[in-house]
């Protein structure tokens, strides 16, 4: 019995397209990017806005439940 060598699997190098389509991707990725990110910006003034406009309803609330506690005790 001899001992054959195992064959190697010799692939060719990557082809220059492949870069190509990556760098497609990567550019097609980073525009996607850039456009969820105004549009997280967008929310999060509205989110602000829509915050500080319930911060000032519980502040007026609880102003006048107070002040209807105070008058009650008198």
């Amino acid at each position: 019995m001899t001992a054959t060598p195992r064959r190697r699997v010799i692939r060719p190098p990557r082809p220059a397209s492949d870069d190509t389509l990556r760098q497609r991707r990567l550019a097609a990725r980073r525009t996607k990017l850039q456009a969820e990110q105004q549009g997280l910006s967008r929310w999060m003034s509205r989110l602000k806005r829509a915050f500080h406009a319930v911060e000032k309803q519980q502040q007026k609330i609880s102003r006048l439940e107070r002040d209807i506690a105070r008058l009650e005790g008198i």
